[in-house]
């Protein structure tokens, strides 16, 4: 892994992360966490406690631990979780304890080098582009001093999780899980979900093997990420014991993973479209649907077939969450894996969609991968995703990003270009349903090009001449 010297400090889709000890060090937090004091300044009175909140990744803690003194030395009092916590988590609290909002520090799904901090305001959810792009023009006059230490007693210690817990299980039907009594493998990962979801699954009945619940910085030599890579051991597991259902979170547990009885890991373009059906059919729930751009169509198809509204926003759940605060959204997600439902706080959380899905078997009385042939069928599926990762260096992510804004195809792959849309990169709406979007990453020398079709034959097609046409674009050559 190449480390880079002193890179710029920039908040992404969901904040600021980079190589601990490299760029994401205590000097750095000290920094960082003035400049979010800068702002939490102007938005809220020091009445207000600040929370802060940390996953289990190396020196999280001790990271939080400086934050907290940094914001005692100027005046605020805070309140620092009792142990490593999941975003969700923290995110419900900032909003119930009346906070000026939440410091979270984590990677997310990132590998165990990496840590990260968040800022999460008082509406749960993550912070918008206006309240980030102030608090990154705060940092340049930001000190990177350590703190004082002197004003210890301005900071406490708390449990969130019995708020939360009380919560969530106002929006699930427990009885209906416990009468059916799921066997289910979890995989913690050796994330903040463990001493949570486990909680969760055996208060609603569910007879559950847990595995990796233990805090291990280097997530057992993997990535606290729940795709098919990381997931081996929990799909071997579903298939030796017939388990209904194998869950998993990423390592601050925003994002979900779940295999079904056959073993096979769900992708979560799949579970959003199990979660929007399950709760219009089952729990007769409405409300808009809102996906990224990023995001399967078959939601589109679900959307007009209830008579809902469908929303689609940039990349980011921050815009998923913007729009949960204006209307009423049945479901809200992205095919990066994070989700939020009606009545929830407008943040993702893995631990409610793991609960969610399960519930979903205990109205059906069916096996999952029956629940998600139905729901695709429902949806006029099934429709191909692929998504390249195409390294380029910056000037030919711009030249590619320049043509096909102001030059897009007529046609892609035989299809008719019907529409362009640039609210977040490219994106090429084509005939029969289909698209491809062009994304360039903010952090990395990487072009995203994500596609949709209706058959694998055409989604080769697709990628292939999208491949081919932007190496052509490199004005190196």
């Amino acid at each position: 892994m190449s480390i880079a010297s002193n890179p710029p400090i920039k908040f992404g889709t969901d904040g600021w992360r980079g190589i601990i000890a490299d760029d994401f060090t205590f000097a750095n937090v000290c920094k960082v966490t003035r400049a979010i004091a800068s702002y939490l300044e102007t938005a809220y009175a020091k009445d207000r406690p600040v929370l802060i909140a940390y996953d289990t990744r190396f020196f999280a803690d001790e990271f939080a631990q400086t934050a907290a003194e940094v914001l005692a030395d100027l005046g605020w009092t805070v309140k620092v979780v009792e142990r490593d916590c999941p975003t969700p988590v923290i995110a419900y609290n900032a909003k119930f304890l009346n906070s000026a909002g939440a410091l979270m520090f984590t990677a997310s799904h990132n590998p165990a080098p990496y840590c990260g901090i968040k800022y999460i305001p008082d509406y749960a959810g993550p912070a918008t582009p206006e309240i980030t792009d102030t608090i990154v023009a705060n940092i340049a006059s930001s000190s990177d001093d350590m703190p004082t230490g002197k004003n210890g007693d301005k900071i406490s210690r708390f449990d969130p999780k019995p708020e939360y817990l009380k919560f969530i299980y106002t929006l699930l039907d427990v009885e209906r899980i416990r009468s059916a009594g799921l066997k289910v493998k979890y995989d913690a990962l050796y994330s903040t979900s463990r001493g949570y979801l486990d909680e969760v699954l055996a208060h609603c009945g569910c007879e559950t093997e847990s595995f990796n619940t233990t805090r291990d910085v280097l997530f057992g030599g993997g990535m606290p990420e729940p795709k098919g890579s990381q997931l081996i051991g929990l799909i071997d597991q579903v298939k030796a014991d017939s388990a209904d259902i194998g869950m998993a979170t990423d390592g601050d547990s925003d994002r979900f993973g779940v295999v079904d009885e056959l073993g096979n890991v769900l992708t979560p373009n799949t579970v959003l479209l199990l979660l929007a059906r399950h709760l219009f059919k089952n729990k007769g729930q409405k409300g808009a649907i809102v996906r990224t751009v990023a995001t399967t169509h078959l939601l589109d198809n679900v959307a007009a077939s209830y008579g809902i509204d469908i929303y689609e926003t940039a990349v980011g759940f921050k815009y998923i969450g913007q729009k949960m605060r204006e209307t009423d959204v049945l479901v809200g997600g992205e095919e990066s894996g994070g989700l939020s439902v009606l009545g929830h706080i407008p943040e993702k959380d893995g631990i409610l969609a793991d609960m969610l899905v399960a519930e979903a078997i205990a109205y059906e009385g069916k096996p999952l991968s029956q629940l998600v042939a139905e729901a695709i069928a429902e949806a006029n599926g099934p429709l191909f995703n692929k998504r390249l990762d195409l390294h380029l260096e910056e000037d030919h992510k711009k030249a590619a990003l320049d043509f096909y804004k102001a030059t897009p195809p007529a046609t892609v792959a035989g299809l008719v270009v019907k529409e362009v849309g640039l609210k977040d990169g490219v994106k090429l709406y084509l005939e029969n349903g289909s698209w491809v979007l062009l994304r360039p990453s903010g952090t990395e020398p990487l072009m995203r090009v994500y596609m949709e079709t209706d058959s694998a034959d055409l989604e080769s097609k697709v990628a292939a001449e999208m491949e081919a046409e932007i190496a052509k674009l490199d004005p190196a050559k």
